[in-house]
């Protein structure tokens, strides 16, 4: 069988998320990869089975530049969500939360910091 190694590394901070995203999806617009990020950083204080990393706010970023998007919607948000969330029951958790307010927290934190 083979295994592989694990290391936990914290994620970056906001800011430092954004130039990644910026420099992997270029496509992507300074408005949605601010958005993106801070939507994914709301998305790991909901205590999620596997929280997002920083590869899968990458694809989130890529697919939504991909469809056009230029900012995040509650829409948007529900139909890209199995994108950065890979188990059922973090999607779930999600939105029980509430999509309306992880859309409110990615435009107040993505836009606070600059």
């Amino acid at each position: 069988k083979r295994r592989c190694l694990y290391h936990w590394v914290e994620h970056p901070d906001f800011e430092r998320e954004v130039r990644i995203v910026r420099m992997r999806v270029p496509q992507a617009l300074d408005r949605l990869a601010r958005q993106v990020a801070a939507a994914v950083e709301a998305l790991r204080e909901l205590h999620l089975y596997k929280p997002p990393g920083v590869a899968e706010t990458i694809d989130w970023a890529h697919a939504l530049a991909a469809l056009g998007v230029t900012e995040l919607d509650e829409r948007t948000v529900a139909a890209t969500l199995g994108t950065v969330l890979k188990y059922r029951e973090d999607q779930e958790r999600t939105h029980q939360h509430g999509i309306a307010e992880l859309v409110k927290q990615a435009f107040e934190r993505g836009f606070q910091e600059r």
